[in-house]
């Protein structure tokens, strides 16, 4: 499994049962979260993010043994060894982060939101590649939906994200006006933003992220 942080320990043996009456739908994705929503042509959502986390796979899912036809490619932090990697429908319903006791996503920024958002996020959640450890952001105290990764063209189409950015690399450090415009129009060039939208009210937010 990508990423994950290894301290040692064992997962109990054996697949994960899932009820005969409930087939899932092989073949074809799914939406997995609220929290990444994407949609095909006709509409109907899936969870095929924009950083490619999940993509399609002929590749057996570690946790219930099945071969979906989806497979789950980025970030896992755990203490167990995982054999292989997951399908979008061990991570939707928890039993991934339940059967490995690991987490998709850091809490890092989760805060002011309630348990339940918490273990949303960093348990039911697929996470997203990105240089940096990849966090969630979050407004109107909910953790926002997960867009995509951006270049500065597809930031600017949404003006208080960018401004927002600006904001928040200020605070952080970046007080040269000129080379924080400079690295903002660059974006999409090595370094990109990472584009969330508000699942409340809306409003777009995002942060940068660079090697």
């Amino acid at each position: 499994m990508a990423d994950r942080a290894v301290r040692g320990g064992e997962p109990d043996p054996g697949v994960v049962d899932r009820p005969a009456d409930v087939p899932l739908p092989f073949g074809e994705p799914v939406e997995v979260a609220r929290l990444q929503p994407r949609q095909l042509a006709d509409g109907r959502p899936v969870c095929q993010l924009a950083s490619g986390s999940i993509r399609a796979a002929a590749e057996t899912c570690a946790c219930c043994g099945r071969d979906t036809g989806w497979i789950y490619t980025a970030t896992f932090y755990t203490a167990h060894e995982v054999d292989g990697r997951f399908c979008p429908w061990c991570i939707a319903d928890g039993s991934a982060a339940e059967r490995f006791a690991g987490e998709f996503t850091d809490s890092y920024g989760l805060d002011g939101v309630s348990e339940d958002v918490l273990h949303e996020v960093t348990r039911r959640t697929p996470g997203f590649h990105a240089w940096q450890d990849p966090h969630w952001l979050v407004h109107c105290q909910d953790a926002a939906a997960f867009v995509g990764e951006v270049g500065y063209s597809e930031l600017a189409a949404h003006p208080a994200a960018l401004d927002q950015l600006r904001v928040d690399m200020h605070i952080d450090g970046r007080r040269d006006e000129h080379q924080l415009e400079n690295f903002l129009t660059h974006l999409g060039e090595g370094a990109t933003a990472m584009l969330f939208r508000c699942t409340i009210c809306g409003d777009h937010l995002a942060y940068a992220d660079a090697s």
